[in-house]
C-alpha cells in the first residue's frame, strides 16, 4: 500500500476524518489505490500522523459510498467496482442532468455558454494519457458549473457521492481510443443546444454524452475484468 504519494496536506482548522476520507477516495476513485489493497487502521494512522479513531470513521464512509468492503475484526480492503451501483449512479445522474440542461437552455444565465466553452478550452488542453487525472478534474468542473447555473449546486455533491463506481469505470475507458475526442464533442454539443435554446437537444446530447462508458463494458472488462463485480 503506497500512502506516500501523494501526501496528505492537512488543514489544521478542518477535523481529520474528513480530510483523511477525502484523500483517499481521490485515491481509490483515481485508481491510484487498486481493488484488493488492503487499507490497515494502524498503517494508515502511522502514514497520516493520526490516532485510529479518524482513520475508522473515514473508512466507515468510504464503506457507505461502496468503495471499500470492511470486514469487522479481519481487513478493509478497496472494493472492485461494482456495475450495479454504476448503473443507479448513472440513472440517478442522467435524470438530473437531463433537467438541468433542459433548464439551462430554457433561460441560460448571462456568461453560461461563455464559462462552459472555456471550461471545454481547458479539457481541449488535457488529452493525452499522462494527464488523464486532471482531464477528469476539469470535466468534474464542467458538469458542476451546469449544476450551478441551474441554482442547483447541492445536487452536484449528492451524484458525485454515489458515482465512485461508475468515476472508477469512466477512468478504466478513458484511455480507449477516441474518447477524450467524444467526450469534447458531447460537450459542445450540449453547449450548442443550451445556446440555441433547444431543450430537447440539450437533453438528448447529455443522454448521449452519459451513455459512452456504460455502453462499452464488455470492452474494459476484457482489460479490466478483475477490477469488476456483477453483469
Amino acid at each position: 500500500m503506497n500512502l506516500a504519494v501523494p501526501t496528505l496536506q492537512r488543514d489544521r482548522s478542518r477535523q481529520a476524518a474528513p480530510q483523511v476520507f477525502e484523500h483517499l477516495r481521490e485515491r481509490i476513485v483515481g485508481l491510484d489505490l487498486a481493488p484488493g489493497t488492503v487499507l490497515s487502521r494502524a498503517d494508515l494512522a502511522a502514514a497520516y500522523g493520526l490516532s485510529q479513531t479518524p482513520i475508522r470513521d473515514a473508512l466507515l464512509r468510504l464503506g457507505d459510498e461502496g468503495l471499500v468492503d470492511i470486514f469487522p475484526q479481519h481487513a478493509t480492503v478497496v472494493s472492485r467496482i461494482d456495475l450495479a451501483a454504476a448503473r443507479e449512479a448513472h440513472f440517478l445522474r442522467r435524470s438530473i442532468e437531463c433537467e438541468v440542461a433542459h433548464t439551462l437552455a430554457g433561460a441560460p444565465p448571462a456568461g453560461l455558454v461563455q464559462r462552459l466553452r472555456a471550461q471545454i478550452d481547458v479539457l481541449a488542453a488535457l488529452t493525452g494519457d499522462a494527464a488523464r487525472h486532471d482531464f477528469i478534474d476539469a470535466d468534474r468542473r464542467f458538469h458542476q458549473l451546469m449544476y450551478a447555473a441551474a441554482g442547483v449546486p447541492e445536487l452536484f455533491d449528492l451524484v458525485r457521492r454515489r458515482s465512485g463506481h461508475v468515476d472508477r469505470l469512466r477512468l478504466l475507458h478513458l484511455p480507449s481510443a477516441g474518447k477524450a475526442q467524444a467526450v469534447l464533442r458531447d460537450h459542445a454539443a450540449i453547449v450548442d443546444a443550451i445556446e440555441a435554446g433547444d431543450a430537447a437537444g440539450a437533453q438528448q446530447a447529455v443522454r448521449q454524452h452519459l451513455s459512452g462508458t456504460l455502453g462499452q463494458v464488455d470492452e474494459i472488462r476484457q482489460r479490466h475484468g478483475d477490477w469488476l463485480a456483477g453483469e
